[in-house]
C-alpha cells in the first residue's frame, strides 16, 4: 500500500524535473501550458479522490484500487506517446483519475488489515509516504530522465503501475462494501469549479488580469463553488458534507493540510527549474537535491505524536508552519553564488516542518468520520493535498512567470519561458531574470504559510490530538 502512495503522489513531483526538457521539446508549449501539464494531473486527483474513496466503500476497496492501478498505467502510456499537448493533457488526465482511485483505498485496505490498536501508526506511516513520495519521485524522477527525453518519465510508470497491481491482487485483504451512492453531479461540479479557479490564476501572465478568460475563470468558479454546496446539501449521500467543516477541528486540519501541501509543492515545481537553470546541475543531481528535505521526515515522523502528547497539537502545529514558512522565506535569498549547502539546510528546516504536520493533521482528519467512511475521510484529507499541491503549483507558475517576463532584457520582452527568452537573450541576462522571479515566488509561498497557519491555529484551537 505505500509502494503505491509513493507512485501516485511521487508522479505529481517527477513531473517538475521535466519542465525544463518539456518546454526546450518539439512540442513548443507555452508557459501556461507547462503549468497545466503539471496540475492537469493533479486536478483530477484532488477532485475525484473523494469519490474514489466512496466507490471503495460501495463496490469494494480492493477493486476499486486495482481497476485504478490500471487506469494509471494506461495514463502514463498515453502520456508517453502523445505527439501533442491535447493528447499529453488528456493523458495526465487519466493518469489523474487513476490515482484518485488509488490513494484513498490505500489507507482503507491498511485500517481493514491491521488491528484496532495499531491504527495510529498505520496512519503515521501512511501519512509520512505522501511526504516521502514526493522526494522520492524527485530522485526516481531524475534517474530516469537522464536518458534525455521527459518521455521516459512517463513509460517508466507503466510497468511499475502494472507490477503493483498483480502485487495488490496476490496480497491485500478483501474488505466489507458499504451502501453508500456515488455522488456523480457533485464530482462534476467540483472538477469544473476547480478547473475555472486555477485557469483564472495560470493565464493571468499571459492573457492580463483583466482579460475575459481570466475573470470569467474566477467567476464560474464561484458561481460553480456556490452550485456544488447547493447540490451537497440537498443530495442524499453527498461527496462532501459541506456540513462536517462546521466542526472546528476538522476545518482547520482541512486548511492546514492544504497549506502544507501547498508550500511543499509549489516548491518542488520551482526547486526543479532553480537547480538546473540558476545551479547548473543536470536532471539526476536535480532530483537529488531535494533529498534533504526528506531527512526529518524518515527520521523525525515515529516522534510526532510523542511530542503532540507532550506540547499539545496547538503548539505543534504551530511550530509546523513556523518551520515551514521560514524554510521558504529561507529558500527565497537563494541565488546562483549561493552555496548547495546553504541552499539543502533551508531544506532541512522545511522538512521540519511537513514532518510536524503530516501525521497530526492526518490523525485529526481522519478520525472525524466512521470507520464506516474510511474511503471517504482518507479521500477528504488526500483532496486537500492535492488541491493544495494544484493551487501552489499555479500560484508559482504565476508569480514566477510575471516577474520573470518582467526582469528579462528588452530583447526579450515577451518570452515567458527560460526556453523562449534563452533564444532571443544570452544566458547571462536570461538566468538571473529566472532566478529573481523563483525568489519572489518562494516569498509569496512563505508569507502566504505564515498567514494560513495563523488562521489554522485561531480555528483549531481546543482540538484534541489524536492518539498515538
Amino acid at each position: 500500500m505505500c509502494a503505491c502512495v509513493v507512485l501516485v503522489v511521487g508522479m505529481v513531483a517527477a513531473v517538475n524535473l521535466a519542465v525544463p526538457m518539456l518546454a526546450a521539446s518539439a512540442l513548443r508549449p507555452s508557459a501556461s501550458a507547462l503549468v497545466w501539464i503539471v496540475d492537469t494531473y493533479v486536478v483530477f486527483f484532488a477532485c475525484l479522490v473523494i469519490p474514489g474513496g466512496a466507490a471503495g466503500d460501495r463496490f469494494g476497496r480492493k477493486g476499486v484500487l486495482l481497476a485504478g492501478l490500471a487506469l494509471f498505467a494506461a495514463g502514463a502510456l498515453l502520456s508517453a506517446v502523445a505527439p501533442g499537448i491535447p493528447l499529453l493533457l488528456a493523458g495526465r488526465a487519466i493518469t489523474g483519475i487513476g490515482a484518485a482511485a488509488v490513494l484513498p483505498n490505500t489507507l482503507a485496505v491498511l485500517l481493514h488489515a491491521v488491528p484496532a490498536d495499531r491504527t495510529g501508526p498505520v496512519i503515521a506511516t501512511w501519512a509520512s509516504m505522501t511526504g516521502i513520495g514526493g522526494v522520492i519521485g524527485n530522485a526516481g524522477g531524475g534517474a530516469i530522465l537522464t536518458g534525455g527525453s521527459w518521455r521516459w518519465l512517463f513509460a517508466a510508470a507503466v510497468p511499475i503501475a502494472l507490477v503493483l497491481a498483480a502485487l495488490v491482487a496476490r496480497i491485500a485483504p478483501v474488505s466489507a462494501r458499504h451502501d453508500r451512492r456515488l455522488d456523480v453531479p457533485g464530482a462534476v461540479l467540483l472538477v469544473a469549479a476547480s478547473v475555472a479557479l486555477l485557469l483564472g490564476i495560470v493565464q493571468g501572465p499571459e492573457a492580463g488580469w483583466g482579460s475575459p478568460v481570466v475573470i470569467g475563470g474566477f467567476v464560474c468558479s464561484a458561481v460553480l463553488f456556490a452550485v456544488w454546496t447547493v447540490v451537497e446539501l440537498k443530495v442524499r449521500h453527498p461527496l462532501l458534507d459541506p456540513r462536517l467543516f462546521r466542526i472546528a477541528g476538522l476545518r482547520s486540519a482541512c486548511l492546514g493540510m492544504t497549506a502544507i501541501f501547498f508550500g511543499m509543492f509549489a516548491l518542488f515545481y520551482v526547486n526543479a527549474s532553480f537547480l538546473q537553470y540558476g545551479k547548473g546541475f543536470g536532471v539526476l543531481w536535480t532530483g537529488l537535491g531535494v533529498i534533504p528535505l526528506t531527512v526529518p521526515i524518515i527520521f523525525g515522523a515515529r516522534h510526532v505524536s510523542g511530542l503532540t502528547a507532550r506540547i499539545g497539537l496547538t503548539a505543534v502545529t504551530a511550530l509546523a508552519f513556523a518551520f515551514v514558512g521560514a524554510g521558504l522565506l529561507g529558500l527565497s535569498t537563494s541565488d546562483t553564488a549561493t552555496p548547495y549547502t546553504v541552499y539543502a539546510a533551508w531544506l532541512v528546516v522545511t522538512g521540519i516542518g511537513v514532518t510536524l504536520a503530516l501525521p497530526t493533521l492526518s490523525g485529526v482528519i481522519a478520525g472525524s468520520l466512521p470507520a464506516a467512511q474510511a474511503g471517504a475521510a482518507t479521500g477528504l484529507q488526500a483532496t486537500t493535498r492535492e488541491f493544495g499541491s494544484a493551487l501552489g503549483v499555479a500560484v508559482i507558475g504565476t508569480v514566477l512567470t510575471s516577474q520573470f517576463s518582467a526582469a528579462l532584457p528588452e530583447d526579450a520582452r515577451g518570452a515567458h519561458t527560460v526556453a523562449e527568452a534563452l533564444t532571443r537573450a544570452p544566458a547571462h541576462q536570461v538566468i538571473p531574470a529566472f532566478v529573481s522571479g523563483a525568489d519572489t515566488g518562494l516569498r509569496v509561498l512563505g508569507a502566504a504559510v505564515l498567514v494560513l497557519g495563523a488562521l489554522v491555529i485561531l480555528q483549531g484551537r481546543g482540538t484534541r490530538a489524536p492518539r498515538p
